[in-house]
């Protein structure tokens, strides 16, 4: 009975990991494979969504729009570290949500040190103006960002931490951080340039 038990489990097929989940949908675009990937990790989406949501259905309905997300970023972007970088994603939509929500201008450009916004404002705007435009194509910049960049930017520009927290937050190397985060400045800046030169 013993070997026959054994048998059972030596057998069974262990589930693949994200990183080859996310290669097939990567490769295939099929959703059964970011199915499987997404629903692995989406208690704890939805855990963070209502952490910072403060509401189960509203927590619910953002679950499901970063699924929707994911679907079209995720064969644009590569990602390395998928449960970290999902995890600073979900974040970043809540908070984003959230200023939506309050509707106050400002927020976004208080909370990015003076070295992130380095380009000035048309002179014709007033100062909310300023503030409103700026923000909207920072957010639109952010977009822009490969993955890797966008986190690790969200995570030291908006959230204040430091190059040992992203290492252990993303998991991604020292060196490799570093990078990111000034790559991911020196793409935002000529987003922010190009877009106010067209104007």
């Amino acid at each position: 009975m013993l070997p026959f038990f054994l048998k059972l489990f030596t057998n069974a097929k262990p589930p693949p990991p994200d990183a080859e989940l996310l290669r097939l949908y990567r490769q295939s675009g099929e959703l059964e494979h970011l199915g499987e990937l997404f629903q692995r990790h989406s208690e704890m989406v939805y855990l963070v969504c209502l952490k910072y949501l403060k509401d189960k259905e509203e927590s619910k309905d953002a679950t499901m729009q970063l699924f929707e997300y994911l679907t079209t970023t995720l064969l644009k972007h590569e990602v390395s570290n998928f449960k970290s970088w999902l995890y600073a994603t979900a974040k970043n939509h809540c908070l984003m949500k959230l200023r939506a929500q309050k509707g106050a201008t400002g927020v976004f450009r208080e909370e990015l040190p003076p070295p992130l916004m380095e380009n000035n404002e048309p002179l014709h705007l007033t100062e909310a103006e300023q503030t409103e435009e700026t923000e909207q194509l920072l957010r639109k910049a952010m977009q822009q960002l490969p993955a890797e960049q966008y986190t690790c930017v969200e995570l030291f520009y908006l959230q204040q931490k430091s190059y040992a927290d992203i290492v252990g937050l993303t998991g991604f190397e020292l060196h490799k951080v570093k990078s990111y985060i000034q790559n991911g400045k020196r793409n935002l800046k000529i987003y922010m340039e190009k877009n106010h030169a067209t104007r």
